[in-house]
């Protein structure tokens, strides 16, 4: 299988205090379209994603939002908005490979929260792609990412295009976590937290690595 067709799958659910809503939660996840096991599993992985987002959203974010309610009236502060949303994008679905990221964000009268995961499937399995998957057998494939994001930061601080801590490079090492990388048209993306390497204002940092013969490989080669 070359590629997938993708649906989208949608959802909000919202909570109240006293009749007054406190929480709206957004979904926004891919449904892919067809039959076969592998494409099933896909969707109820998805499925169980959003069900569990959701989940998250009942059992923390919810008091949290009608903590913040209560002490807005008592205060007789305007009422908080409190908002959570998980979304996706795709962003590579050919060659036999489906990668995207989803990105989760929660807001409650504060600078929202952005956290991001990454996804990368072998079409032809529907099993996970590593990031080791992406490089040559036996690459140091942590010491070329970690040296192309240094150069691509370095670069922007010579600019004075972003901001990041002044331990960076320290933080470039022990944030970085194999788990959080996705391909594109542009290269293979690899990308740090919120907080991780940078102020929040930055957003959360993504370095991409051009493909190349030596890796990384637009197509994923697997054993």
């Amino acid at each position: 299988m070359e590629s997938l067709e993708i649906a989208q799958r949608t959802a909000q659910r919202e909570w109240t205090v006293d009749g007054i809503p406190v929480l709206t939660a957004e979904l926004n996840l891919p449904q892919p379209v067809g039959e076969g096991r592998g494409l099933r599993r896909l969707c109820r992985y998805y499925e169980q994603f959003g069900r569990s987002y959701l989940r998250y959203c009942e059992r923390f974010l919810f008091p949290q939002a009608a903590e913040a309610y209560r002490d807005a009236l008592c205060a007789s502060a305007p009422l908080p908005a409190c908002t959570a949303s998980l979304t996706h994008r795709i962003t590579w679905n050919e060659g036999g490979v489906l990668s995207l990221f989803t990105d989760s964000c929660e807001s409650c009268g504060t600078r929202p929260l952005r956290v991001r995961r990454g996804d990368t499937w072998d079409l032809s399995s529907f099993l996970p792609v590593s990031l080791a998957d992406c490089f040559p057998p036996r690459c140091n494939y942590r010491k070329r990412v970690q040296e192309h994001a240094a150069g691509c930061i370095e670069r922007q601080l010579t600019a004075q295009t972003s901001v990041y801590r002044e331990d960076w490079r320290r933080a470039l090492r022990r944030g970085f976590n194999r788990e959080n990388f996705y391909l594109s048209g542009e290269g293979l993306c690899v990308f740090y937290q919120m907080f991780v390497l940078a102020p929040p204002m930055e957003g959360i940092p993504v370095f991409c690595l051009p493909y190349d013969k030596e890796g990384p490989f637009s197509h994923p080669r697997r054993g």
